[in-house]
């Protein structure tokens, strides 16, 4: 009788073991799925982002041609951005494109007319918006990228990873400099700087020639 019991307890066991086993594997497949699903997100945006480009680069081309510099940087990041196959590349080819970006839109910054140019002003208001998609679509991922490195870095799903190859997933980061040039509003004109006053009689020295400060 007694050797029923104990065979009947180690059975119970090892189903329940068994259950635990399989409800890790499946837990770690459903977390790999969850990042792949929310990276599927930021690469939409990023290819949409892409799209606008080489629209954008033509339209300040058309007032500023000689910043071939500026355009053949943007262009080369944006070619980067296309050719990126993991989100470690893919997200510094958004860096690189962002950064340059943030040099198109400052030259930009010296034509008043084709800041007030509707097809510009477009450009500007789809990028902006796509680029807060992505700066969400970021922060979901890698909330995702977390639970799911946690899970094959914590005993006993450690284990699980271990035996069945789950391996970290990459993190999609925004370098500093990045961050802080995503965000670019040149909607309104700068203001040119003011003209210097003109010398009044006093300040001038002998002859009329202006005094040297």
């Amino acid at each position: 009788m007694a050797a029923v019991i104990i065979l009947v307890v180690v059975i119970v066991l090892v189903v329940i073991v068994g259950f635990m086993f399989v409800g890790m594997y499946n837990g770690l497949v459903r977390g790999r799925n969850r990042v792949k699903e929310a990276y599927a997100g930021i690469d939409v945006q990023l290819k949409r982002r892409a799209s606008l480009v080489p629209n954008l680069v033509e339209t300040v081309k058309g007032y500023a041609a000689h910043e071939r510099g500026t355009f053949d940087e943007v262009t080369q990041a944006r070619s980067r951005l296309q050719q990126a196959t993991t989100p470690g590349d893919a997200a510094q080819a958004n860096n690189m494109l962002t950064q340059a970006l943030g040099r198109l839109f400052a030259v930009a910054e010296n034509y008043p007319q084709l800041q007030a140019a509707q097809n510009f002003r477009d450009l500007q208001s789809e990028l902006s918006d796509i680029e807060e998609k992505i700066a969400f679509a970021r922060q979901f991922y890698n909330t995702n990228v977390l639970d799911f490195n946690n899970k094959i870095q914590t005993i006993p799903t450690s284990i699980i990873a271990g035996m069945f190859g789950f391996t970290p997933e990459q993190f999609f980061q925004a370098e500093d400099e990045a961050r802080e040039d995503v965000h670019v509003d040149f909607g309104t004109a700068a203001a040119p700087p003011a003209a210097p006053a003109a010398p009044t009689g006093g300040d001038a020295g002998a002859g009329g020639t202006p005094a040297q400060s």
